[in-house]
């Protein structure tokens, strides 16, 4: 597990030859291309538009495509493309039109058939249009000076105000009319709706392009994507230039590339003053991890990778609170259902190695606490002998979740501190670790006869809070260097409530547990107490009951194994938030789903 080291790039050529280099380069899919470029700037028309998948959905969402052309002579997907997208926004038009037509016809209707006459002939008086509750029209004869009541039902009185201004102090607000009469928004609404029958038509006609439109998807991105590329590079009629971060392992097959193709290359290290994306590097069973800490945050270039730790401690989290073989043993089914759809894609691939991880972490930690969908197996038996674990035993179990807890923020400290090449900045993470595993020395010395444990857990705090107090800021001047120590020592409370926190782990794992015993206890009562229709019910409670535990167990152990990786070892190992790596490359090819 290693972030990459990153080399800012410059690449020049001739801009005639600059939409063959950015092929080529979305080919190689190694280069993050650094704006050179006003963003606001503007794109050409003629360039394809980035809504391809939109313009796809449009298509395959028609209930009665045509009969497909097959024809590739006379298919282009770019005009396609903006053929379907120019239709899908007319229709999306046209219907707003609509709707707008029909509540504005519907509120003229109480009102009876009227033209306005001009402003001019009105002597600039003007007529307002409200609707009045029965109970408020004395408030409208109090404030208005010339109003009639046109229309009246068991609700409301439709009144109408003459006025130079809109009038002020009424109890209800006015009714928008508009300046149309509604003979005219009629007619309005007519062509609309054959407007639509029309659209529809076209968008009929279009499906026709569907498969062959389905099968190019991919290629209509990558032509977005490479014309998004084209906006962020220099150039002007003679000259082209693009800068961009790139791997260090990468460099000598672009050297070689640009060398080959008459370009100017040249390449630098990154400094301190960059701030070059973070690419982290695991072996194919950890890529998952990577997934699983990018959820929450990218760590800085600087900083360190985490994908490993993460991947394994979400794994035994989850294990834990799930806390039922039998449980476990379902989602091997469903994985096992599902093992080679999910391998049709890059993703898929990538997750299978960590749900294969967790299903058996928890066929393995479910056999330890003997929870076989509630039920415990005899002593003699071959699971019983692998039962050595009670969930109900609060001390215990309370102890391994701490434990673990304290190991985990203890190896985010020790990861922090290794991270830095000079060690006064290493030792606050290595006063936190003191601090830590000694408070948690004195806290057991009352409980283990070791001898000096308890003076062992005293000098372990104290040398820490020393470390804590004079190195949490080494190079500023005494003063500041103990204020800032002074602060830093103040996240004492916090280290102990995050250490605290990884008893949900017990906490989750029990309740789940106790939830599949009582759904058995249920079932059992049922089938006992009515013997001709109690095996239906106990069947149903038992369907029902473990299948919403293994929902809430599934959704406990994501959340709270995702939580305690992104908070509380985050907060100790991952000081610097950077921005994820995402090179300039061709997409994965996956299609729309037919």
């Amino acid at each position: 597990m290693s972030i990459i080291s990153m080399h800012k790039i410059t690449l020049i050529g001739m801009t005639a030859d600059r939409d063959r280099l950015l092929a080529d380069l979305q080919k190689m899919g190694c280069v993050q291309i650094i704006p050179l470029t006003s963003s606001s700037e503007a794109t050409p028309k003629a360039a394809p538009v980035a809504g391809a998948r939109e313009a796809l959905k449009f298509l395959h969402n028609y209930p009665r495509r045509r009969r497909q052309d097959l024809d590739l002579q006379r298919f282009n997907a770019v005009e396609v493309e903006h053929h379907v997208l120019e239709v899908r926004n007319r229709l999306h038009n046209l219907k707003d039109e609509r709707d707008f037509l029909i509540k504005r016809i519907q509120d003229m209707r109480p009102w009876g058939e009227f033209v306005l006459p001009p402003l001019e002939e009105m002597g600039n008086f003007r007529l307002w249009f409200y609707v009045v509750p029965h109970k408020e029209l004395p408030k409208i004869e109090a404030s208005a000076p010339v109003w009639e009541i046109i229309r009246r039902d068991n609700r409301f009185c439709y009144v109408i105000l003459v006025s130079q201004e809109e009038p002020l102090g009424m109890p209800v607000p006015r009714i928008h009319l508009g300046g149309k009469p509604r003979h005219e928004l009629q007619a309005r609404l007519d062509d609309v709706e054959l407007a639509i029958e029309d659209t529809q038509a076209e968008r009929a006609y279009l499906t026709r392009w569907h498969d062959l439109f389905s099968h190019d998807i991919n290629r209509l991105e990558d032509l977005a994507v490479c014309h998004s590329a084209a906006a962020q590079t220099y150039s002007n009629d003679k000259a082209f230039a693009l800068h961009g971060w790139a791997p260090a392992d990468s460099i000598p097959a672009l050297q070689d590339y640009s060398k080959n193709q008459a370009f100017y290359f040249s390449s630098e290290a990154s400094t301190l003053e960059d701030k070059p994306p973070t690419l982290m590097q695991n072996r194919s069973w950890f890529k998952a991890g990577e997934d699983l800490v990018t959820f929450y945050m990218t760590p800085g270039y600087r900083t360190w990778d985490p994908s490993a730790v993460t991947f394994v401690s979400f794994v035994i989290f989850f294990a834990m609170i799930l806390a039922d073989a039998g449980y476990a043993a379902l989602l091997g089914l469903a994985l096992l259902f599902m093992w080679k759809k999910l391998g049709r894609s890059s993703s898929g691939q990538r997750f299978r190695p960590l749900l294969l991880s967790v299903v058996i972490a928890s066929l393995g930690f479910g056999a330890l606490v003997g929870s076989y969908f509630g039920v415990t197996p005899p002593d003699e038996s071959l699971p019983g002998k692998l039962h050595i674990l009670e969930l109900t035993d609060t001390d215990r179990m309370m102890m391994i979740s701490v434990v673990i807890g304290l190991f985990h923020i203890v190896l985010a400290n020790v990861m922090n501190a290794y991270r830095y090449p000079h060690w006064l900045d290493r030792l606050p993470s290595m006063g936190w670790i003191g601090v830590i595993c000694g408070g948690f020395t004195l806290a057991i010395s009352g409980s283990i006869t070791v001898p000096n444990l308890r003076e062992l857990g005293i000098a372990l705090m104290a040398v820490g809070g020393l470390l804590i107090l004079w190195f949490a800021a080494p190079r500023q001047k005494p003063v500041a260097r103990l204020t800032q120590g002074v602060l830093e020592l103040t996240r004492i409370s916090g280290a102990l409530g995050d250490v605290l926190s990884y008893l949900r782990l017990f906490a989750l794992g029990l309740g789940s547990a106790s939830l599949a015993i009582e759904f058995n206890s249920m079932a059992a009562g049922v089938r006992e107490g009515y013997p001709v229709v109690g095996m239906f019910f106990a069947l149903l409670i038992l369907i029902l009951g473990h299948g919403v535990n293994l929902i809430l167990g599934i959704a406990a152990g994501v959340i709270h194994g995702l939580r305690l990786n992104v908070i509380e070892f985050f907060n100790w190992g991952l000081k610097e938030e950077g921005t994820l790596y995402k090179p300039f490359k061709q997409s994965e090819d996956n299609s729309w789903n037919r």
